[in-house]
């Protein structure tokens, strides 16, 4: 027999071989693998501006999913943040609030989400920390003028009112600055919320970037009854 055509004689049969090998299942990844790869995580906009009705809802059966097999009784607040990642479905990764026996606590939960199968399932929900001791729900706008006096606001901070408060402060920085760097916020060092008449006065400590420059900033910010900002003091503060 001629040996060139006995290599490839060979050759042939060994690549059958192989091939069959790869369709019994030797040469395939594991379905975990391939649903790794499948997609990273993804931010859900608006979700926490709590304007999103599906992350609201997933956030609710998490909840309620929670309070049955732990036989618990919390009660959801609002949605902080939403994460999603595609896999056979999609998984939401959630920060929420919720109260439990009449204090706010931040809780984390994982629900798969089969739409096409009308599948919901909640995989995780764990304690994160306790949340703010209040929230812009708790203020309320009263207009006998009787307010609830200056409250120190836990840091950090989960109060979107809050963090509102203060970009707005940086943006109106940066609209009286003649620099050609633009400011960032880095950090909230020290915040207070009081409620007077038909709005809400904030006092915040900023620590903002310009360039290479870090400094300090004490503003007053104040929200009205429309939900308008307005930046009525400004003062940096040296240290």
């Amino acid at each position: 027999m001629n040996p060139s055509r006995f290599s490839i004689a060979a050759l042939l049969s060994f690549s059958f071989l192989l091939f069959g090998l790869c369709e019994l299942g030797f040469c395939r990844e594991e379905p975990s693998t391939i649903r790794m790869k499948l997609g990273g995580f993804r931010d859900v906009e608006g979700s926490s501006q709590n304007n999103n009705a599906l992350i609201e809802t997933l956030a609710r059966f998490a909840v309620q999913e929670h309070n049955k097999q732990q036989n618990a009784i919390l009660e959801f607040a609002r949605v902080l943040k939403a994460r999603e990642q595609v896999v056979a479905g999609k998984i939401y990764h959630l920060t929420l609030e919720a109260i439990d026996s009449g204090k706010k606590k931040i809780y984390e939960a994982r629900v798969w989400v089969k739409p096409w199968m009308n599948f919901k399932q909640l995989q995780e929900f764990k304690y994160a920390h306790d949340g703010p001791s209040f929230t812009s729900s708790d203020f309320g706008f009263k207009r006998d003028g009787h307010g609830i006096g200056w409250q120190a606001v836990p840091l950090p901070s989960h109060d979107t009112e809050v963090q509102d408060a203060a970009n707005h402060a940086v943006k109106s920085l940066q609209l009286k600055s003649n620099s050609l760097f633009s400011y960032e916020l880095l950090d909230i060092l020290l915040a207070k919320a009081q409620v007077i008449e038909d709005y809400i006065k904030f006092e915040l400590l900023l620590k903002v970037k310009r360039g290479i420059m870090e400094e300090k900033f004490r503003v007053e910010v104040n929200k009205n009854i429309k939900g308008e900002y307005c930046l009525t003091q400004m003062e940096q503060v040296h240290s």
